[in-house]
């Protein structure tokens, strides 16, 4: 376990180095502020290599070094530093300055065969650390193990929302074909709506030609006495016109209770169509999977909407019926040929 002064000594070697590594060269030339004469472009070359050479040791390599490396690291870092640092402080104005700022760049130049002698088996160690194949190997399977594992649970994610992505794909379909079948009632339903309204307008239309029927015979009776004949041509005149007026008011009367009734009989058939489609899909639910129950029903609920229907407010239609009963048979004969 590595004391307190070997600890101490490794934290100020990575300081010294990381200092060092991140040094910026650009700032050493200080043309516009030295001149051309006073400038330091000769020293940019010479101090790249030297930052470069301290950038090819890696900091997390300090950690195997013992206190010795550590103390002559940081020794040179310090010293290669303060060398660029006096640079950046240099002065024109002091006394003999271009002596000075030859000598500057001299030194810069000279220095790199001494940081090269103390640094070269500190980077050799270094780069055989990171070069470290086993080691490369051991990461790379744990690596290659860890994206497996991310990929197998990446997945049974995506096998688990194509799960999820199906059944809300079956509930969609179900759902549509529900409204399907069911968004029709609402045709029967507006017509139902309309024949019940138009039923009630001949019913009071019907009722009041009753009301004039009723008392056009009553005062029919008491015509003779109003009206004075003086012959039988006269007689016979009246008598023509007191029933034309009546058979007029009578068919008028007949035509109004018949289209009081025959929108009532619309209005009940149209209604029990809207019941059978809102019915249709629980029935089948209801049924199961059982092909032929479904197909029973639906033989039943299209007889129920295209056959006519006894209402009561029809009379007759014994043909209709019949005609009715061919075209669901017709319906029928496809499916009961599909199930055999």
């Amino acid at each position: 376990m590595a004391n307190e002064a070997e600890n101490q000594a490794r934290e100020s070697a990575k300081v010294s180095l990381v200092r060092m590594q991140e040094f910026d060269v650009s700032n050493l030339p200080r043309e516009a502020e030295l001149g051309k004469s006073y400038s330091f472009n000769a020293a940019v070359e010479p101090a790249s290599r030297l930052v470069e050479l301290f950038r090819r040791l890696s900091p997390e390599a300090l950690n195997d070094f013992g206190e010795n490396q550590l103390v002559q690291l940081q020794q040179q870092a310090d010293a290669t530093f303060n060398l660029l640092h006096s640079v950046l402080q240099f002065d024109p104005k002091q006394g003999n300055a271009h002596d000075i700022q030859q000598s500057l760049i001299q030194q810069m130049a000279n220095t790199y065969q001494g940081v090269f002698d103390v640094l070269h088996p500190l980077i050799a160690y270094s780069l055989h650390k990171s070069a470290d194949f086993q080691r490369l190997d051991s990461e790379a399977r744990a690596t290659l193990q860890k994206i497996k594992d991310e990929a197998n649970e990446i997945k049974e994610t995506l096998e688990q929302h194509k799960l999820e992505a199906g059944q809300a794909l079956e509930a969609i379909r179900t759902v549509a074909a529900e409204q399907g079948v069911t968004q029709q009632a609402i045709y029967f339903k507006e017509e139902a709506d309309k024949n019940e309204k138009d039923a009630e307008t001949w019913r009071n239309r019907t009722i009041n030609m009753a009301w004039v029927l009723g008392t056009y015979a009553f005062l029919s009776i008491f015509a003779h006495q109003l009206l004075s004949t003086a012959n039988v041509f006269e007689t016979v005149q009246l008598a023509v016109s007191k029933i034309l007026i009546f058979a007029v008011i009578s068919f008028v009367l007949y035509l109004s209770a018949r289209n009081f009734l025959s929108h009532k009989h619309n209005a009940v058939v149209n209604r029990h169509r809207q019941n059978a489609l809102m019915t249709y899909k629980a029935i089948v639910e209801a049924a199961g999977e059982k092909q032929q129950a479904s197909e029973a029903i639906l033989v039943h609920a299209a007889a129920c909407i295209y056959a006519p229907q006894p209402t009561g407010y029809a009379a007759g239609g014994g043909s209709d019926t019949q005609g009715a009963k061919s075209v669901i048979e017709l319906l029928s004969r496809p499916i009961s040929s599909g199930t055999e």
